[in-house]
């Protein structure tokens, strides 16, 4: 490729047009600012660019509380205690709307192996959540219809 974009240049652009949240923070918890932000963040938690990165000065919602205690789990061992899993909480957008979120956490590494900090990938998840919701609504309202034929013919046979 003739014209092939600096490798800086591209981790850039991939962060900026991510459709996740990314957070980061060091080793301390602490939330350095980052330079740029994703959209994701903007739709996430409803903060935008760089400033959707918490800081110590803001109340932290609950997604961001997680990554901020990521550092507990890993200690010298540099693995998380939470592993490869999804996880998957309740939390606060910035104008208070109540979302469902999953999220990874990732260790990052410097290039000799020493833990930096942590970063969390975040996807807001709750119209998934609200359907699966409705249909288990629906599949229980099933279950008792069904139920209640079945007493009522159980009833008018005997």
């Amino acid at each position: 490729m003739a014209n092939a974009p600096d490798h800086t240049w591209l981790c850039e652009k991939i962060v900026e047009e991510s459709p996740l949240a990314i957070l980061y923070a060091d080793r301390e918890g602490k939330y350095p600012p980052l330079e740029r932000g994703s959209r994701g963040d903007v739709r996430v938690s409803g903060r935008g660019g760089a400033r959707a990165v918490p800081r110590p000065d803001r109340p932290r919602a609950p997604e961001t509380a997680a990554l901020g205690r990521v550092g507990e789990g890993h200690g010298d061992r540099g693995v998380t205690r939470y592993g490869r899993d999804v996880l998957a909480v309740p939390a606060l957008k910035k104008d208070g709307t109540r979302i469902s979120i999953e999220f990874y956490i990732l260790l990052l590494r410097s290039p000799a192996g020493e833990i930096l900090g942590s970063a969390a990938l975040i996807q807001d998840v709750s119209a998934r959540w609200q359907r699966e919701k409705e249909m288990k609504a629906r599949l229980q309202a099933s279950r008792r219809r069904r139920r209640r034929a079945e007493w009522t013919l159980r009833v008018s046979t005997t």
